[in-house]
């Protein structure tokens, strides 16, 4: 549906905008946010009540800006404009917490990685497969989507993993993949295709460092679980 221009509410978003400068973002509320951002992609339209219906839509803050554009856009009120306004956030805030993994060694900055993964995975619809590849000094070389849908059925291939790697000169691999269904205990199936994984690997000196499952209320480690 197209935005809807209305004018309405100019005096509200003058304080939501002080209260935001002054006091900083822990000053407004979700939808606060939400609806401020959406002021200035449609200003002319009372937003705080389609940023409570957003919100209430995908189930959360953080679920909204992790949504699909094209499910953003479906919503009444949404359009380009509106839908590009909430997912430059999710790139921005994503860019800012994946700084230290992308600028370090990613064992030394374990918890930035975790959290920037719990960012980008954890309110997924459909369940990612990627690999980290890491050099010799365990910097990040590659982040790639290897695969999506369930391990049980997803196109995701030892040899090309490995074959990729070796593309990459990567020395290690970390790989990753979300549950949709919020639960982060590993399957069977994640289980195997790690240990294949990590086999293939020995034998050409690439290493798995681990396979981290990502729900929506935290993170597993296999190698933390003591399953490689």
């Amino acid at each position: 549906m197209g935005e809807i221009h209305e004018h309405h509410g100019k005096g509200h978003r003058e304080r939501l905008r002080e209260r935001l400068l002054r006091r900083g973002g822990e000053a407004l509320g979700d939808h606060e946010l939400i609806e401020y951002l959406l002021a200035l992609a449609i200003p002319r339209r009372d937003t705080k009540t389609l940023a409570k219906a957003l919100i209430m839509e995908f189930g959360g803050f953080s679920a909204l800006l992790s949504a699909d554009a094209e499910a953003i856009a479906k919503q009444p009120g949404m359009g380009e404009t509106s839908t590009a306004a909430i997912k430059i956030v999710q790139a921005a805030a994503l860019r800012l917490i994946s700084e230290p993994a992308r600028t370090r060694p990613i064992l030394s900055s374990w918890q930035a990685l975790s959290d920037y993964l719990h960012a980008d995975m954890a309110h997924r619809a459909t369940e990612r497969v990627r690999v980290l590849h890491l050099d010799g000094k365990n910097r990040l070389i590659r982040d790639e989507l290897a695969s999506e849908g369930s391990i049980d059925e997803a196109a995701v291939y030892t040899r090309e993993i490995i074959r990729r790697a070796l593309d990459l000169g990567s020395t290690a691999l970390i790989l990753v993949h979300n549950h949709p269904s919020g639960d982060a205990t590993p399957s069977r199936a994640d289980i195997a295709l790690t240990r294949d994984i990590l086999e293939a690997g020995k034998r050409l000196n690439i290493q798995v460092h681990d396979h981290l499952i990502i729900g929506k209320d935290g993170h597993t480690s296999m190698r933390g679980q003591g399953l490689i």
